[in-house]
């Protein structure tokens, strides 16, 4: 199979996490930068990795970078690249989405207007002809500028890869699935702990989480835009990863998840869209406010987004919505919580400082991902 260097693309401040899953999936990562992650693979890793990635937005094959100070520089270099080795003749591309960051080149309508027609010159010449009636499969692809530097990729994937297709209703403001299983994936919790969302709204948190302990790839029940690049992907090669995927998924995992809300219709919303990811039977739902939180086991959970203005709350309500959750976590002595908000009052009214903070980007929304670490749970007798 061909090598090809392969970009995720993540909301900032996940780098990290998306850098360790790409690794855990056996591939070599090439870059690290602010809001994305290249590595090497195959046509067979461009599969897994929107099969299984849980915490990047897409996959784009790179298929060049050059520098380009001018639009001459632009449409030459993009010219020279080999894209009949991507599109066919027949093949249907233009430029989704052009950025421009401390860059000489900054108009993204001109951006994508001129990769366009170097592209179309250069098959011209490839193919011999004139006319391009693009009557064939999508080929959308993206283009990246930085200090001058030009990234053009295809995008494989289409529809972002934080659509699940599980989500058919949701709430107000409601939190990405890949936001949501990057921060879970900051924490410890694993599916021998218990996990709480006292604000679950569309029930996110929680689905991921019993995703991840049944090992549910996210991406197995929706559709890729590469699906249809024969030229480039055998069809086999996508049944063969969907095959793996269904062969890991462990339906008899035992793990306690529950997910309240003081809201009734998010509870029938949360609940569906479990039916529909195929982990109701996983997670326990209940209409209850935050300050009735309280639970018998230890070493356990919270894992959240609260309320922070986005929705039909008040700058006025929100003081007492984070105390009642700083005093919930109170009573639950061994738990760790981890609460992701952009109100900057969060720490104040929970009562008490986080122990590690980190900054990250929900959308274009400034938010703080703050960390209250508990103790270790007691080593099991059978663990060495």
């Amino acid at each position: 199979m061909q090598k090809m260097e392969l970009i995720a693309p993540c909301l900032f401040g996940l780098e990290t996490i998306l850098k360790q899953e790409i690794i855990d999936l056996g591939y070599e990562i090439t870059e690290v930068a602010d809001g994305r992650v290249t590595f090497e693979g195959d046509e067979e890793a461009l599969c897994r990795a929107n099969v299984f990635l849980r915490s990047t937005e897409r996959i784009m094959i790179k298929v060049g970078s050059f520098k380009a100070e001018t639009f001459d520089e632009l449409f030459e270099n993009t010219k020279k690249l080999e894209w009949e080795n991507y599109i066919p003749k027949d093949g249907r591309f233009w430029v989704t989405k052009a950025s421009s960051i401390r860059s000489t080149l900054f108009s993204a309508s001109d951006i994508q207007s001129i990769v366009k027609k170097a592209i179309v010159e250069r098959l011209k010449r490839t193919y011999r002809t004139e006319w391009f009636d693009e009557s064939g499969s999508n080929y959308p692809m993206r283009v990246f500028i930085l200090k001058d530097i030009v990234t053009i990729a295809l995008d494989s994937t289409g529809d972002s890869l934080h659509k699940r297709g599980y989500r058919q209703l949701t709430s107000r403001a409601p939190i990405s699935e890949t936001l949501a299983a990057s921060i879970i994936q900051f924490s410890p919790w694993n599916k021998d702990r218990i996990l709480v969302d006292p604000f679950c709204g569309s029930g996110t948190f929680a689905i991921e989480a019993a995703m991840m302990g049944a090992n549910i790839a996210p991406g197995m029940n929706r559709e890729f835009t590469a699906e249809n690049w024969t030229n480039i992907i055998k069809k086999k090669t996508w049944f063969s990863v969907i095959d793996e995927a269904n062969d890991l998924i462990d339906e008899n995992v035992d793990m306690d998840i529950q997910a309240y809300d003081i809201d009734p219709e998010m509870i029938k919303i949360a609940r569906e869209n479990a039916k529909s990811a195929g982990v109701e039977k996983f997670i326990h739902f209940q209409q209850r406010p935050v300050s009735k939180l309280s639970h018998p086991k230890k070493y356990g959970f919270i894992i959240t987004n609260p309320p922070y203005g986005e929705r039909l709350e008040t700058e006025d309500t929100l003081p007492a919505i984070y105390k009642e959750l700083g005093d919930a976590f109170k009573r639950l002595d061994s738990w760790s919580m981890y609460v992701i908000s952009s109100y900057e009052g969060a720490e104040r009214h929970i009562g008490k400082k986080s122990d590690k903070t980190r900054k990250i980007y929900n959308g274009m929304l400034k938010s703080y991902l703050y960390q209250f670490h508990g103790p270790k749970p007691p080593r099991k007798k059978n663990e060495v």
